[in-house]
């Protein structure tokens, strides 16, 4: 009936479909929307109908998004400990230390545990990496980015 392509359709569809869920999971103002969409060289009229598509149903968007979203497990407790073998049979004098965690977390109500180890020097590596990346959440940058994405 458009006498168009299938390609074109599609995606048509898979553009706007980007940009009204980006839009909503951004919660971006009215003027910010119609800056976006502007620079895509619509009628002024298109642009109004984008408009008001965007603001009647970006808050059922959201909704739909939350529900889509994965269910992560979140933090319960934790148990550690360190284990060090001394000696062997063949090595008398050896030093093997090992540390062993066992992580509980809570899943939709469910409590799960999971046995994880690791030697020192990795378990070191692995707090350095994480207290890096708590580091990098403290920039103007990532402030930005996480003060637009509530």
């Amino acid at each position: 009936k458009l006498n168009i392509g299938v390609d074109t359709v599609q995606h048509g569809v898979e553009g706007l479909t980007y940009l009204l869920t980006e839009s909503a999971k951004l919660m971006i103002s009215e003027i910010d929307f119609q800056d976006s969409i502007r620079v895509l060289g619509f009628s002024d009229e298109l642009n109004k109908l984008l408009l008001q598509l965007y603001l009647d149903n970006r808050k059922e968007i959201r909704s739909i998004l939350g529900e889509l979203a994965p269910k992560l497990p979140s933090y319960h407790s934790l148990e550690w400990r360190l284990d060090v073998q001394l000696a062997s049979r063949s090595l008398r004098q050896q030093i093997k230390p090992a540390v062993t965690i066992k992580l509980h977390l809570n899943e939709n109500e469910d409590q799960t545990a999971q046995v994880l180890q690791t030697d020192p020097a990795t378990l070191l590596h692995l707090i350095q990496q994480l207290e890096q990346a708590l580091g990098e959440m403290k920039t103007n940058h990532c402030r930005r980015i996480v003060r637009n994405m509530k």
